[in-house]
């Protein structure tokens, strides 16, 4: 068995979120959970069929967002992947509920506008995700100062009252 590293590609404003599914209808049915919703979304989305014809499948909003969430998907190439990318503006907080909801989503690698690198492993012709390394480790614990700030930012943002 092989390890390898596969960096995804997008800009720095864009989210994505990376899963594992079962099923060809993951595509149709993540996309109808999309704009259900966020009426109006922005996305692109790319799924790795596991066997059968072993097409990268793909839907979206924004055809620019569908081809980089291909091009990603391809790089990873392990079976029953997807990887939604979020338009500018967009978050995994408004949409993830509905995403794991999908009765074809197996699991949640990751949601993050962070840095993303994907550990795959290979062994012949398959590969499998492994992990993911969502952004950089930590520099220090919070102190008083940065809970206040912490909870000043989400009162902000409109998450808590």
């Amino acid at each position: 068995m092989e390890l390898k590293l596969v960096p995804i590609e997008k800009p720095e404003p864009l989210n994505v979120i990376l899963g594992q599914s079962h099923f060809i209808k993951t595509v149709e049915d993540l996309h109808e959970a999309l704009v259900t919703a966020v009426p109006g979304i922005k996305f692109g989305l790319a799924f790795s069929e596991a066997s059968g014809k072993r097409l990268v499948r793909r839907s979206g909003t924004d055809p620019k967002l569908v081809d980089l969430a291909v091009r990603n998907v391809l790089a990873i190439a392990a079976g029953h992947t997807f990887l939604i990318v979020l338009g500018e503006g967009y978050y995994p907080v408004n949409v993830l509920h509905a995403v794991k909801a999908c009765p074809e989503v197996v699991r949640i690698f990751a949601a993050t506008a962070n840095p993303l690198v994907v550990v795959v492993a290979e062994e012949g012709d398959q590969r499998a995700v492994l992990g993911v390394m969502d952004g950089f480790k930590p520099l220090g614990v919070e102190d008083d100062a940065e809970v206040a700030w912490r909870k000043d930012l989400l009162r902000k943002f409109g998450y808590k009252l």
